[in-house]
């Protein structure tokens, strides 16, 4: 067992008020206990927002070029710590290596994008209609940021809430998920070494129902940013407004992939798999759903069968697709997968507990796929969260449409076809933040807006690039007729 590690606050690393810990243990061997953190509790949580509220002032002040000076020096430290981090984090959270290997890359481009765009905070000048007035908007940052994050992209998802927050001149506090808290202490580790103020950056491990909701109701924090499941997102949300805060959701989804009659089936397939089992389908943008046109269905089934049966699965650090992050993830899956069936669905790969050495201990479970979906199933409507896709058969593309659009979420889908009006027509039609054609519905760029449509999203901020920015700003006009 290693040693507990620490909360930081105020530019410390200090132990929980209540002296109780956190274990996480290996998803690929749950004998194996990785780490142990602090079950904190509102104390903790709120010595923290103290920390960040006492170093705002000075924050704010600091120019914008040296915030993105530490910022850049962070993410340099980090990466001369990625093999390291990228264990952890298939330790704790059960990723393959080379997914692991790439979030931690993509904290660290993070890191050094925003990094550059802390000299383009200054705001803009604008014509004014009188001769003796200057007329400009400056960008400010709005004050202390509560962020909470989930388990599944454990050091991604804090990092590109976290920098354009510290790069605006907000200072934060952070609650990282429970399941896998290591990799966002890294940041801590890396922002602490490469200099940032006492304060501006604190981060308490411990649950949801008491950290997360001293930072979501506290008085000291403005704005709360979330990101997990749409039933804790929409209770966050309700509780920040009632707050009067500024709040940006980023919740589930149910990711369609409409393979159209002009589609190579194989190529749709690799599509599907990739983006329906990658990450162990435990992504917000995993495909889940393929919506595949009649003249084409016999053929991908057999061709998305084939690339399900031969993915390796087992430990992460060794095989092609590693294993859920708990056993209550798993149980969920095995679960839906029992609900598929009973609702008459034909299982048509998977669909259990993988065989073999490599994973008779762990939370694993086979790439799992569907046939016969009614789009009013259950697997057809509610998000899954592991590796199983269903195959819905439809009769021409506006049927297509329609069934990808027939759900309560809309947060990424993807379009398989050769026929360029065919594009053009998902694009418009489709209801979804994130839309693509002839990719997989999983992967994004980090200097583009980033949201979902419907319960994926409150709607009301978009994360990443300038969008991100945006949130964590608030515009003042300025009339200087001096």
């Amino acid at each position: 067992m290693s040693e507990p590690t620490t909360n930081y606050v105020d530019g410390e690393w200090r132990d929980s008020e209540t002296g109780e810990t956190i274990e996480v243990r290996n998803p690929a061997n749950p004998d194996e206990v990785v780490a142990t953190y602090p079950r904190s509790d509102e104390r903790d949580a709120a010595a923290a927002v103290d920390a960040a509220v006492a170093a705002e002032a000075d924050w704010r002040d600091t120019p914008g070029p040296e915030r993105g000076r530490i910022l850049r020096e962070a993410g340099t430290i980090l990466a001369g710590r990625k093999a390291e981090i990228t264990e952890t984090l298939v330790a704790e959270e059960g990723k393959a290596r080379p997914e692991a290997a790439g979030e931690v890359q993509r904290a660290i481009d993070i890191f050094h994008y925003f990094a550059g765009k802390a000299s383009d905070l200054a705001g803009t000048r604008k014509a004014s209609s009188g001769r003796d007035t200057n007329l400009y908007i400056r960008r400010e940052p709005v004050g202390v940021a509560a962020l909470v994050t989930p388990w599944n992209y454990p050091i991604a998802i804090p990092a590109w809430k976290l920098a354009p927050a510290l790069v605006a001149g907000n200072t934060v506090v952070l609650k990282p998920a429970s399941l896998a808290p290591g990799v966002a202490i890294e940041l801590a580790r890396a922002l602490d070494e490469a200099g940032l103020p006492d304060g501006v950056f604190n981060l308490v491990t411990g649950p949801g129902s008491t950290v997360g909701d001293e930072f979501i109701t506290s008085e000291g924090t403005d704005l709360v940013s979330f990101t997990g499941s749409s039933e804790v997102g929409e209770m966050v949300y309700e509780q920040a407004t009632d707050e009067g805060k500024r709040v940006q959701t980023e919740m589930g989804g149910k990711n369609p992939t409409l393979v159209a009659e002009s589609a190579d089936p194989a190529e749709a397939a690799d599509i599907v798999a990739s983006g329906g089992f990658g990450t162990t389908g435990q992504s917000c943008t995993a495909c889940s759903r393929a919506v595949v046109h009649e003249a084409v269905h016999d053929e991908f089934v057999a061709e998305l069968v084939d690339r399900a049966e031969s993915i390796d699965v087992g430990p992460g650090l060794e095989h092609e697709m590693g294993p859920q992050v708990s056993e209550a993830e798993l149980s969920s899956t095995l679960e839906y997968i029992d609900v598929a069936s009973n609702e008459g669905a034909t299982l048509a790969a998977g669909g259990g507990v993988p065989d073999g050495d490599a994973v008779e201990t762990g939370h694993f479970v086979q790439p799992t796929v569907f046939t016969d979906v009614e789009p009013d199933m259950r697997i057809a409507q509610e998000e899954v969260f592991g590796p199983v896709v269903g195959v819905i058969e439809v009769a021409d593309f506006e049927e297509g449409l329609a069934v990808a659009n027939d759900v309560e979420y809309g947060l990424s889908a993807s379009v398989v076809t050769d026929d360029h009006a065919e594009a053009n027509r998902f694009v418009d039609a489709i209801e979804a933040g994130v839309a693509k054609v002839n990719e997989k519905t999983t992967g994004l760029e980090l200097h583009v807006p980033f949201g979902g449509f419907k319960r994926s999203s409150s709607e009301t901020w978009r994360e990443q690039g300038d969008a991100g920015l945006r949130f964590y700003t608030i515009e003042k006009t300025v009339y200087d007729g001096y």
